[in-house]
């Protein structure tokens, strides 16, 4: 149970670091901003995304939101990596940049896989 826990936390204070934390202190830099033009998306969906993030991962983060709602957060990370990948992969062919959200993905699939297991050990 402790080893699920550290797994759970480890995993799950990732995605907040990489999805929320980064985003929010960088999202305004024209480095950016260029990435998301290079990606053929307008400026405000990356502004759009980066609030989605955010709210995202206070939803996995607090222990109080219910665990549909954590399950909708859970969801959109999931779109949000398989989508950057695709997006990478079609404007700059097969590399890192394809490759690298999928290995977020697997990290969120541990995050996930260990929220349910340790919400099934809870006693009723």
């Amino acid at each position: 149970m402790k080893t699920l826990r550290i797994i759970f936390w480890v995993t799950t204070a990732l995605i907040a670091i990489f999805e929320g934390v980064i985003p929010a202190f960088t999202s305004h830099t024209e480095m950016a901003k260029e990435g998301i033009r290079h990606l053929g998306y307008p400026e405000y969906f990356g502004t759009a995304l980066v609030i989605f993030k955010i709210a995202g991962c206070l939803i996995l983060i607090v222990p109080q939101f219910p665990k549909r709602v954590k399950e909708w957060a859970y969801a959109g990370f999931a779109f949000d990596f398989l989508f950057a990948s695709i997006s990478h992969f079609c404007v700059d062919g097969f590399g890192f940049f394809a490759i690298f959200p999928l290995i977020w993905l697997v990290i969120l699939a541990l995050s996930y896989n260990s929220f349910h297991k340790l919400n099934a050990a809870r006693p009723a």
